[in-house]
């Protein structure tokens, strides 16, 4: 309620009590009603039984009561000096207030006291001290809700009040916008920023789009890898198909090379030089030359080592040499080459018996090179067999197998073996 409301409803209440005790009002704005000093207090609303009736709210004063409705309040006049209410029995030494609560006499007149600035509130360290008349009221900052006693910051980014994005900081929050656009005139909003209109960096050609701008080139021209710059188009760069080896390219155009011991074959594809047809090799008449991917190998005519001594195109082990016991009989070498990164499981070599005895039983096997399982024999029938790649290798590789052929004849206790000792050069590419 208003000071100003309370002031003339407290007039119209003293001049009711005018009416009731005779006793003539002062020249002041407020009329009050004293007792008699060696009268004894006595509330009647609380001595009386339903001293009010029906819907009306007992109001005790000086000398009598009143009867006003439940939603009236009145400002209780000051107590004698003399007069020690039973309430105040234990603060009867404090010196006498004749003003109603939250007043002090000054002179002849009652002041508002300022418990704010006299710090003689009970507001939280949170909270704001606001002095009202005859009182005080304790409110929470701006941007802050009263949670019990304690102010509690609202965090208004749950209202969903900014189009972006919403930064709350205590009693406050900030709105914040995408990368391509900026705050509006409300602080709010977020509006597009026309990049190309301020400076946007691109080298030929510029489109705003709705949060960012985009960079197009003139034709025979592309984008670089920033975004801004217009190259010249790189046809290389489109597929790693163009070229079996390498693209190079050019100014409006590209061409491909191959590695060295290969020759272009038509305008992308590589195929080996066979050096050793060519005559491009530098073997000698003691060696023999054996083409591989992308270059050469000179071999040796007679490579045959102790016990082995060199018989036509094959080493042979004598069975009259100890040695020779544990032995294969015969060794015969071959060359092959194959090229990197090979589907599998691929045959390679055929492996075929030139002379059976009558009645014998033959097997095959890997004797010795494939350490790592690289390779397997699939035996076809009696006499031959296929050498197997059973994993994809890489090269520059050498392989070196001895492919084994165990003759057996139990008939005649025959037991004999032969050796095609197979080097295999895995070529550096995949063509």
């Amino acid at each position: 309620m208003r000071p100003g409301c309370v002031l003339v409803f407290c007039m119209c209440i003293s001049v009711f009590l005018h009416h009731a005790i005779s006793q003539p009002p002062t020249e002041t704005d407020t009329y009050t009603v004293r007792r008699n000093e060696t009268s004894l207090y006595i509330n009647e609303c609380e001595t009386i039984p339903e001293a009010c009736k029906g819907e009306m709210k007992c109001f005790n004063h000086y000398g009598g009561y009143l009867c006003l409705p439940r939603s009236a309040s009145v400002i209780p006049a000051p107590e004698p000096p003399n007069q020690i209410h039973p309430s105040l029995e234990n603060t009867a030494s404090e010196p006498f207030n004749p003003c109603p609560p939250g007043f002090e006499p000054q002179g002849d007149s009652c002041v508002d006291v300022d418990e704010c600035e006299q710090d003689s509130h009970d507001c939280q360290p949170s909270q704001q001290c606001f002095n009202t008349e005859g009182s005080f009221s304790c409110q929470c900052p701006d941007g802050y809700r009263k949670v019990g006693t304690e102010c509690i910051d609202i965090d208004e980014c749950r209202y969903r009040y900014c189009q972006h994005r919403c930064v709350n900081v205590p009693g406050s929050f900030s709105c914040q916008c995408e990368p391509g656009f900026q705050l509006a005139a409300n602080n709010r909003s977020c509006i597009d920023v026309d990049e190309c209109s301020m400076g946007a960096p691109c080298s030929q050609r510029c489109y705003n789009t709705y949060g960012t701008f985009l960079c197009r080139c003139e034709q025979g021209y592309e984008l670089g890898p920033d975004g801004f710059a217009c190259n010249d188009i790189d046809e290389c760069s489109y597929s790693s198909y163009l070229c079996q080896h390498q693209c190079v390219n050019e100014h409006g155009k590209f061409s491909c090379v191959c590695p060295k011991g290969y020759q272009l074959l038509g305008t992308r594809l590589c195929q080996d030089i066979n050096e050793c047809e060519t005559g491009a090799h530098q073997c000698s008449d003691g060696q023999t030359c054996v083409n591989i991917h992308g270059g050469n190998k000179c071999v040796d005519s007679k490579s045959c080592e102790e016990p082995y001594v060199q018989v036509s195109d094959r080493c042979t082990c004598p069975i009259t040499k100890p040695g020779c016991r544990d032995l294969p009989y015969s060794v015969v070498h071959r060359y092959m080459s194959i090229t990197s990164e090979r589907s599998v499981p691929s045959d390679l070599f055929q492996i075929q018996a030139t002379s059976v005895s009558p009645g014998a039983y033959n097997t095959f096997r890997i004797r010795s090179g494939d350490d790592n399982g690289d390779f397997y024999i699939r035996q076809i029938n009696n006499i031959s067999a296929m050498l197997v790649l059973a994993r994809a290798v890489n090269g520059p590789r050498e392989y070196v197998l001895d492919l084994e052929m165990v003759s057996m004849n139990p008939l005649v206790s025959y037991h004999t073996s032969s050796v095609l000792r197979l080097t295999i050069y895995v070529g550096p590419h995949a063509f």
